[in-house]
């Protein structure tokens, strides 16, 4: 066993153990009562032979091993109470210890199994969370922090990401969302943030950098088909941040920014967003840039559909603005886990899709002169 598994073991296991002892003195004291009270023909106490095989559902080996001694020593003694014969008793302790070896042997494959889909689930997430860089990030113009939940308790996990990159064209903001789940996710989102990386230092305009962006998607897909993998799409928003109060966007079908300042809270509008990053080929219009207005001492938040397409368990959608709206007058530098806090006590349940939240607030103006006496480049 390995040590991740084992620690998630100690940390949550199935059964515990003081439930399972209980639990099984209660149900042996009710069947053995019964059994000596009816006085029948037909005895009831052999039925705990099917304890082993509940524990072994739901416990451990070690668990499972118990439960078995615990039915056999219970069957050997009641039946000694009761004056059963000998040959009859033995002849039932051998069929408890039987059916509890099995009940042992099925428990194992199953640790075993589970381990098997954790180490999975676990070694995926742990690629997803290498794909992005840690928060918070810095650059001359802007200070990004956030939170980023890829799921891990689902079958697999999804393609969220974001990228921030400081260039001498201003700071490049990338924050997608890759179509379905899995691996060929994943592929797909670090085809993109390649692209980005390099074209984010490469090209003069946003749309350049976009246009690179959808030929590596293009290229991914094109790909996928030669290997039998779906085709996927890539909801995109793109950033272009100076230390101008006006930022630059490009929309690829992605949720709008939110801006919050001077304690009022609302959705930037960017016009009609463009086809999602693969699908250029489709549709007639160009991608083009818009431009919103993003103050110093505001704060700009993005995030990915994880968090507005998150249901409580009457289906209701989350509802963001209205709680940026209350955020709004309060302190922001926490804002991300507060939203993240809300939206799992809204759900009532673990996240099923993939949460990235990004805040951005404008650098110091101290910070900014350090930085590019650091790298004049920029």
């Amino acid at each position: 066993m390995t040590d991740d598994a084992r620690s998630r073991r100690r940390d949550g296991p199935r059964l515990r153990t003081p439930v399972m002892a209980v639990a099984g003195i209660l149900v042996t004291a009710v069947v053995v009562t019964l059994d000596i009270a009816t006085g029948t023909a037909v005895r009831l106490f052999p039925l705990l032979i099917f304890l082993p095989a509940i524990v072994s559902a739901l416990g451990e080996v070690w668990q499972t091993a118990l439960a078995t001694v615990w039915v056999i020593l219970v069957e050997i003694v009641t039946g000694v109470a009761i004056g059963a014969q000998a040959d009859d008793n033995l002849l039932a302790a051998g069929f408890m210890g039987v059916f509890g070896g099995l009940s042992m042997l099925g428990c194992r494959y199953r640790v075993r199994r589970e381990e098997e889909v954790h180490r999975l689930r676990s070694a995926a997430a742990a690629l997803q969370r290498l794909i992005v860089r840690p928060l918070p990030l810095r650059t001359a113009d802007v200070v990004v922090n956030g939170l980023y939940q890829p799921v891990e308790e689902d079958a697999m996990v999804g393609g969220d990401m974001y990228e921030v990159a400081a260039s001498r064209h201003g700071t490049r903001v990338l924050i997608a969302d890759v179509q379905g789940k899995g691996l060929p996710a994943i592929g797909t989102a670090l085809a993109v943030l390649g692209s980005f990386r390099e074209a984010a230092y490469r090209e003069h305009t946003l749309t350049g950098v976009v246009a690179a962006l959808e030929n590596s998607v293009v290229r991914q897909n094109a790909f996928a088909a030669q290997t039998g993998e779906p085709e996927r799409l890539v909801t995109a928003l793109v950033l272009d941040i100076g230390s101008e109060p006006v930022v630059e966007a490009v929309n690829c079908g992605h949720i709008a920014p939110f801006v919050i300042h001077d304690g009022e809270a609302a959705q930037v509008d960017l016009g009609e967003p463009a086809v999602p990053l693969g699908l250029a080929a489709l549709s007639s219009a160009p991608r083009k840039g818009a431009r919103f207005t993003f103050p110093r001492g505001a704060t700009m938040l993005l995030c990915t559909d994880g968090v507005t397409e998150a249901r409580d368990p009457g289906g209701a959608f989350y509802p963001l603005e209205a709680r940026l709206r209350a955020y709004a007058r309060a302190p922001t530098g926490g804002l991300a886990a507060a939203l993240g806090a809300d939206l799992r006590a809204f759900t009532g349940a673990v996240p099923r899709d993939d949460i990235a939240i990004l805040t951005l607030r404008r650098a110091d103006p101290a910070a900014r002169s350090a930085l590019r006496r650091a790298d004049p480049a920029l």
